[in-house]
């Protein structure tokens, strides 16, 4: 594949090997094929750049992408443990809640049946006696 095909003038040339790419002294490179001649060096370079470029593209959005994850995933414990320490409060609201109403049921009931001792005179109970 040293071979570069020239249809300007129908020849074979060994390729330049110095340069990357073939001078315009020698061939141009709409006109210039390299070592079969179905490939063009201005459709090879073009594809070659289009495949580069969509590699690095793809390389930037994976990294992007994973670094936003990343991000994404250091965030939503935070969040989470938030969320459960909130619920953990509201269910300990809710139990002193309950608990303060059961005591006010239960005294209303000692009232009731004068089991309540008032905590001013704790003898009360005793002088109806």
């Amino acid at each position: 594949l040293q071979c570069l095909w020239c249809y300007t003038n129908n020849t074979c040339i060994d390729y330049p090997v110095r340069s990357i790419l073939p001078p315009s002294s020698l061939c141009s490179l709409s006109n210039a094929r390299w070592g079969v001649c179905w490939i063009n060096f201005e459709a090879l370079i073009i594809a070659i750049a289009v495949v580069a470029g969509l590699i690095l593209v793809s390389i930037a959005v994976c990294c992007c992408y994973c670094c936003y994850c990343r991000r994404r995933s250091r965030s939503r414990p935070d969040e989470e443990e938030e969320q459960l320490a909130r619920k953990r409060e509201e269910r300990r609201l809710q139990s002193l809640q309950r608990k303060h109403e059961r005591k006010l049921k239960h005294d209303e009931i000692r009232k009731k049946y004068g089991l309540l001792q008032d905590s001013d005179n704790p003898y009360s109970r005793f002088e109806n006696e």
